[in-house]
C-alpha cells in the first residue's frame, strides 16, 4: 500500500505503516457471514512527524506501531458491521485519535467475500485527516461548521468582513493564554495544546512553564493553572478565536454565566502578529494582558523579548516587572529550546 504524502503547513509528514493485519471477523450483509466469520486484512498508514523521536531515540515521542496494529485488529475482530466502509471508518477514527496523528490511510481487505465469480480480493480504501475524519465532529469550530467560513472547510472563509477575517499572506506568530481550575487541570491544558496543534493552520511553536495563580475576583474557587503558548498560524484572527472557543467546548463548554467564575478551560488570544485593533467581538491585543500576572509571568519565562502591541504594550520582560506577581507561582520549569514538532 503506497500512501500519498500528507502535507501540514507546507511540510510533508512522515509515515508509520502496518501492513497485512490479519484477523477473523464477522462483518457482512449476509447472515452466514456474521455466524461463521472469515478472514479480514487491514493496511494502515499513519501520517505523523518522527523528528522528535529520531533526535532522542525515545519511543515515547513517536507512535508505537504495535498500538496501531492492536487498534485495527480490535475493530476487525469486534462488533460486526454490514459494510467494509464502516469498518475502515472505525479504524481510521481510532488511529486519528492517537497523539501526533494528523492523517491516516486505511485499506480493509475481504478476500473471502461471497462473490459469484473468481476474484483475488475485495478492498475499501479511505483517507481521513483531522479535518475530515469525524474526529472533530463534536469539536467543530465556530457556529458555521461545514460552511464557507468554517476554518476547517476546504473552501476557506470566504470574503473578508473586516481586518480580523483576513488571512495573512504567510503564517504569523500569535500568543494564546490558557487557564483552568476545575478537574485534572494539568492534563486538560496539555491536551488542549495538543488539540490546537492538530488543527490545520495552527502549529504550536513554544510553551511556557505552568504557573499556579490565586483567583482574583469572583466567587470562592480553587487556584488556577495557567500557561502561555506561541503558535504559528495561517488562520485569520477571528478563525483563531473560533478555534480556541471550539477547543473550550470540548472541555466542558463555554458557560460564562458567572463572571470570573471557575473554568474547566479558558483560552484567550493575547496577540496576533503586531495587530492592534478593536471590533465588537474581538480585541487584539487582549485588553488586560498587560496587567495580568498569570499571563505575563509564564509569557516572560519563555519569550521575554516578545512585544505586546497597543497603547499599554511593551516588551513582555519589562511589563512583568511593573506589576504585582505575588499571587503567581511557577510549578513546572520551562523547557527552554524545546517546542512541539509539526
Amino acid at each position: 500500500m503506497d500512501a500519498l504524502p500528507y502535507v501540514k503547513n507546507g511540510r510533508e509528514l512522515d509515515q508509520i505503516a502496518v501492513h497485512g493485519i490479519r484477523v477473523t471477523g464477522f462483518h457482512g450483509v449476509n447472515a452466514n457471514e456474521k455466524e461463521t466469520g472469515q478472514l479480514f486484512f487491514a493496511d494502515v498508514v499513519a501520517h505523523t512527524s518522527t523528528r522528535a523521536a529520531a533526535a532522542s531515540d525515545d519511543l515515547r515521542k513517536t507512535l508505537n506501531y504495535s498500538d496501531i496494529a492492536d487498534k485495527a485488529a480490535e475493530i476487525l475482530a469486534g462488533d460486526p458491521s454490514n459494510l467494509l466502509e464502516t469498518v475502515a471508518e472505525q479504524i481510521a477514527r481510532a488511529v486519528l485519535e492517537m497523539d501526533g496523528v494528523f492523517c491516516v490511510d486505511v485499506v480493509v481487505h475481504k478476500p473471502q467475500a461471497p462473490l459469484h465469480v473468481e476474484f483475488g480480493d475485495v478492498t475499501v480504501r479511505i483517507r481521513r485527516d483531522v479535518r475530515t475524519g469525524g474526529l472533530w465532529s463534536d469539536k467543530r469550530i465556530g457556529s458555521s461548521a461545514g460552511k464557507g467560513d468554517d476554518p476547517l472547510s476546504a473552501d476557506g472563509i470566504g470574503p473578508a468582513h473586516d481586518l480580523f477575517d483576513k488571512r495573512p499572506f504567510q503564517p504569523v506568530d500569535a500568543y494564546l493564554a490558557l487557564g483552568a481550575n476545575l478537574g485534572d487541570m494539568a492534563t486538560t491544558l496539555s491536551n488542549a495544546v495538543s488539540d490546537l496543534h492538530r488543527i490545520s493552520g495552527i502549529t504550536v511553536t513554544g510553551a511556557s512553564p505552568l504557573v499556579q495563580t490565586t483567583p482574583v475576583g469572583g466567587p470562592p474557587q480553587p487556584d488556577y493553572l495557567n500557561a502561555v503558548i506561541r503558535v504559528e498560524t495561517s488562520l485569520a484572527p477571528r478563525e483563531l478565536l473560533a478555534a480556541c472557543q471550539g477547543i473550550e467546548m470540548v472541555y466542558g463548554g463555554r458557560d460564562r454565566a458567572e463572571e470570573n467564575g471557575p473554568r474547566t478551560l479558558d483560552i484567550d488570544v493575547l496577540q496576533y502578529d503586531d495587530l492592534a485593533e478593536v471590533t465588537e467581538d474581538l480585541v487584539i491585543p487582549h485588553p488586560r494582558a498587560h496587567e495580568r500576572g498569570f499571563v505575563l509571568v509564564p509569557w516572560a519565562a519563555f519569550a521575554p523579548n516578545a512585544v505586546l502591541a497597543g497603547e499599554n504594550g511593551g516588551r513582555v520582560g519589562d511589563l512583568v516587572n511593573s506589576i504585582d506577581t505575588s499571587g503567581v507561582t511557577t510549578v513546572a520549569e520551562p523547557q527552554q529550546g524545546e517546542s512541539p514538532q509539526p
